[in-house]
């Protein structure tokens, strides 16, 4: 199977591609920028869903839904949202479409609509046009609220779960009382994102604020996780805004505070999207495939029952029955998502024992186990594990007494072994550029640069033209030491990471 994977090393581009199609988990869509996503790669979003929905939840947020259809004169009452996403909307004109008789289907002229709709590229301003309705009282918040949805963004080139047209996200938006909750709110979700891109995706992540440049239109500042893809490309993860008093303003939202005044709200908003998938596929994943971390596999274990008869088939399909039984009663914990562990028994016994174990690799099961008359004959099992492929991840003579307690164990071991690998990839090709000369140099090759810079928009602009890297992250842990602009000899107060980009 793995002759289907273009290798990466070849051309980066075509291996994702390669994966993402032969792991089933999207293809194109007829319509231009989109994606389908098939039942494989939504199966793992719904475990993203579940693995964030409870995080979001555990720290007090709530779930709720608001219209895709926004007016424009919504988006235009926040001056820097306008302009950020006025090239990327798609615009709703018209109600209703025509089919006379001997004329083609076309839209109905008299249809048009008093004011066009913009088709949601973010929610800031249908959901703050409602809050305004919500919020009276200092009583009325905090407003914690998450929304899953899609959206729209009018992408000119597009690569699956990376950057399409339409996309699925979730979004969340809150209103507090004052700036340091905000603020405080902002932090918080993005140390959540973290945790469930380190502890759930086994995907290392910087953290700190974006630079200017880089911020989310009408935000006051952007917090952000970047990660660093096995090419050397960054790609950011999450986001989380703190927007001030900016669309409270925009949309006349105050509430009465403790003392009888009249104040605006604050807000927040943060947000992901199936670009997670992409970054889980460019973390982990290698030649032979998909791998993904047991904690978001929607299947974590495949037995192979083997046999070339009816009759040596039988045990060997009776073990595997007694094991998977075994497996999916383990008691239920974070790990799993207090779910059973997900079991399949394979049993395409006209195919070659060869291309089945391929068939699971390609699709990124973490754990295959085969037992066979030999294996029966010994009341044992081979285990493969999937991170590792070839014989270095496969044992033999796991006795089936304890194959249960043993792939448990194995599971939890590939997500810390996942996340312990990607980190070192991460270190190994992370360096330090003390000039502009040899920052050109130190660009061409992949990872991240540490850099000092001028904090100014006119040297940022000027090292992503030149050079086409951009400022990822000004991390909260990174170096502190105060140094000169690479660039200009100006005055820096910290170094910040530089990458191209996804």
């Amino acid at each position: 199977m793995a002759e289907k994977i273009t290798p990466r090393a070849k051309d980066y581009p075509q291996w994702y591609l390669d994966v993402v199609q032969e792991a089933g988990l999207a293809d194109n869509s007829d319509v231009r920028g989109c994606m389908v996503i098939k039942p494989t790669g939504y199966a793992l979003w719904e475990k993203m869903q579940r693995g964030l929905d409870k995080l979001f939840k555990d720290t007090g947020h709530v779930n709720a839904y608001f219209p895709l259809f926004i007016p424009m004169s919504y988006l235009a009452k926040e001056e820097e949202m306008a302009e950020g996403f006025a090239k990327e909307c798609a615009v709703v004109t018209h109600y209703r479409l025509k089919a006379d008789k001997g004329v083609p289907l076309h839209v109905d002229p008299e249809a048009k609509l008093e004011e066009p709709l913009i088709i949601r590229p973010t929610s800031e301003t249908i959901i703050w046009n409602t809050y305004k309705k919500w919020i009276q009282s200092h009583a009325d918040l905090p407003l914690l609220i998450n929304q899953w949805a899609n959206v729209v963004r009018w992408e000119m080139r597009t690569r699956l779960f990376l950057r399409t047209a339409e996309f699925l996200w979730q979004e969340g938006h809150t209103a507090h009382a004052t700036g340091k909750e905000a603020e405080e709110e902002t932090h918080k979700m993005v140390r959540v994102y973290q945790q469930f891109a380190e502890e759930f995706m086994a995907m290392p992540v910087l953290v700190g604020p974006k630079s200017d440049g880089q911020k989310f239109p009408g935000a006051i500042y952007t917090l952000c996780i970047e990660a660093l893809m096995q090419d050397g490309k960054a790609l950011q993860a999450g986001t989380s805004h703190f927007l001030g008093q900016n669309f409270a303003k925009a949309f006349d939202v105050k509430f009465t505070t403790a003392d009888n005044k009249k104040e605006y709200a604050w807000a927040t908003s943060w947000g992901v999207s199936t670009r997670l998938i992409g970054g889980l596929i460019m973390t982990h994943s290698d030649d032979n495939g998909l791998v993904v971390p047991p904690r978001l596999a929607p299947l974590h274990v495949v037995i192979c029952p083997l046999g070339r008869t009816e009759a040596e088939r039988g045990p060997s399909i009776a073990a595997a029955e007694k094991l998977a039984a075994e497996l999916r009663a383990i008691p239920r914990d974070d790990f799993y998502g207090y779910e059973p562990i997900s079991v399949k028994i394979d049993t395409m016994f006209d195919k070659q024992p060869g291309y089945r174990y391929a068939e699971y690799e390609l699709r990124g099961v973490p754990v295959r186990v085969e037992i066979g008359p030999k294996d029966i004959e010994k009341a044992a099992c081979a285990v493969a594990r999937r991170d590792v492929p070839g014989k270095d991840g496969k044992k033999f003579g796991i006795p089936l007494a304890d194959a249960a307690g043993y792939i448990d164990t194995l599971l939890r071991d590939i997500q810390k072994s996942l996340f312990e690998k990607a980190k070192k990839h991460r270190e190994s090709t992370t360096r330090t550029a003390n000039s502009y000369d040899e920052f050109k140099q130190m660009i061409e090759q992949p990872g991240f640069i540490y850099a000092h810079w001028d904090g100014t928009r006119e040297t940022e602009d000027k090292i992503q033209e030149e050079t086409k890297a951009t400022i990822r992250c000004i991390p909260f842990d990174g170096p502190t030491e105060p140094g000169t602009c690479m660039v200009t000899g100006k005055p820096s107060a910290k170094r910040v990471v530089f990458a191209r980009a996804y």
